[in-house]
């Protein structure tokens, strides 16, 4: 294989590279819009499972505190009881004591009781604001799953396609040159330049002016020494098509 044909593969080797780039960078893009809006969901599913588990045990919490209430207002009226029906100093003092003992008591519980509501009540506006989010989320996957699916499958089918041009293109390269290729592109993102005037159209910087002159007399390939990347002499009317972004 000609020199001159070795730089035609490369050439169309990076051009199919950078094709490839463009639809993996699609591919992860509508990939990401997917999983963006399943791992919204799965995260809202989780808090719903969560605080509705919590609200259902502040209701258990406050229904037991309701009947200690209760029982608690029966015990006040059953302690007015006994200290009406008194017969002295000593079972009225009694009687008293134990009054204000169970209405501090009674207070208490029932300031708990107040307190547990009130947590109720945020705890059933919070999940309705998250079912409401995830309502919107479903309706959004709903909405748009279908088109990204089918843009995902044109992808992967115009992938496959590149993917199997880059492989006739491969097998025009003598493997040294390729694993050089694919060395420099797994470190730099893409591995040819070219040169018109003397500086190279990846990296921008002045090829030693031995390099440049070697380049144009004769068809050659070298690496660029400032980035490494595999370079060759494109003349202005030439077209090259080797990427320079």
């Amino acid at each position: 294989m000609s020199i001159p044909e070795q730089i035609r593969a490369l050439e169309g080797l990076a051009a199919v590279d950078a094709e490839l780039k463009t639809l993996e960078d699609a591919l992860a893009q509508e990939q990401g819009t997917l999983s963006t809006l399943t791992a919204g969901m799965k995260k809202l599913d989780e808090k719903l499972a969560a605080d509705r588990s919590n609200l259902t045990a502040t209701e258990k919490i406050r229904g037991e505190f309701i009947g200690e209430v209760r029982s608690m207002t029966q015990q006040v009226e059953h302690s007015r009881d006994k200290l009406n029906r008194s017969r002295n100093e000593r079972e009225q003092n009694a009687a008293t004591r134990e009054i204000e003992e169970l209405r501090k008591l009674l207070r208490d519980r029932e300031d708990e009781v107040g307190k547990l509501t009130t947590d109720v009540e945020a705890s059933r506006q919070q999940i309705e604001s998250t079912e409401a989010e995830l309502a919107k989320l479903k309706g959004e996957l709903g909405a748009n799953e279908g088109d990204i699916n089918t843009r995902l499958s044109g992808l992967e089918k115009d992938k496959a396609t590149k993917l199997a041009e880059r492989e006739v293109v491969m097998k025009g390269l003598p493997p040294a040159l390729y694993r050089k290729y694919e060395n420099i592109r797994a470190k730099r993102g893409f591995a040819v330049a070219h040169t018109t005037t003397g500086t190279c159209s990846a990296c921008h910087m002045a090829l030693p002016p031995q390099l440049f002159h070697r380049l144009r007399r004769e068809p050659l390939i070298e690496q660029c020494q400032s980035c490494n990347r595999i370079i060759y002499f494109g003349s202005p009317s030439s077209g090259s098509a080797a990427s320079d972004t």
